[in-house]
């Protein structure tokens, strides 16, 4: 039986770090918790509502947040430049200073900090394993076969030099009674290497036969 550990939590400290930082008393855990989830879905559905902006490759790829006594920090990752056109920088603005601490007091009546927004864009977008996963759901979704659409997403990953992709799809694929497993892999992923800096994504789609597991491992770099 093979031994299974999720590649980010397998190195955190040494090429990975937490999405979320922060300090909380085990009474107050679960609902720094929850506020976190809570700004996560509050940002993704303001910027897919207000901005009109709902691809991956155009909107959020993650988001990091830092709690501090009297400030919440928050880095959006996006991969687009079209982010910041037109008036964008302004409605980020309001979600700023408006929305986001006004929605969370409701929520969360202990809450009475301050936000800091910051916006970071990403140079390569597809060495991101979140952005394939969206593509290839994409792709399933208009009935593309899966072999196609794997194989055009490591073309795609090819092009950013990274060294190593490996992408599995699991479920009803095509529709068959049957659910199996489809994976294919090009260059080196060294799993077992601590050192080895891969980034990884696990993404469920919905189709019309079912529901259908992505899972990507990107192997970047070596320190």
């Amino acid at each position: 039986m093979g031994q299974k550990i999720n590649p980010l939590g397998f190195r955190l400290g040494t090429t990975q770090s937490h999405y979320s930082l922060w300090f909380a008393q085990p009474k107050k855990y679960s609902e720094n918790l929850q506020e976190d989830a809570k700004i996560r879905n509050y940002i993704k559905n303001y910027i897919q509502k207000k901005m009109k902006i709902y691809s991956v490759v155009e909107g959020i790829i993650r988001i990091e947040i830092q709690k501090q006594i009297d400030v919440i920090k928050i880095k959006i990752y996006t991969a687009s430049q079209t982010f910041f056109k037109e008036k964008r920088p302004q409605k980020i603005k309001e979600l700023q200073i408006k929305e986001l601490q006004r929605n969370l007091q409701k929520e969360f009546y202990y809450v009475n900090r301050k936000f800091n927004l910051a916006i970071i864009r990403i140079a390569k977008p597809y060495t991101n394993p979140t952005i394939l996963a969206e593509f290839i759901a994409d792709q399933l979704k208009k009935r593309v076969s899966f072999r196609k659409a794997m194989k055009k997403a490591i073309e795609l990953t090819e092009k950013a030099n990274t060294k190593g992709i490996r992408v599995q799809i699991a479920g009803r694929i095509d529709g068959n009674e049957i659910a199996r497993v489809e994976w294919i892999r090009e260059g080196r992923v060294p799993l077992q290497t601590i050192q080895a800096k891969i980034d990884y994504c696990s993404y469920p789609v919905r189709t019309i036969s079912g529901i259908l597991g992505i899972k990507i491992w990107i192997f970047i770099d070596e320190e």
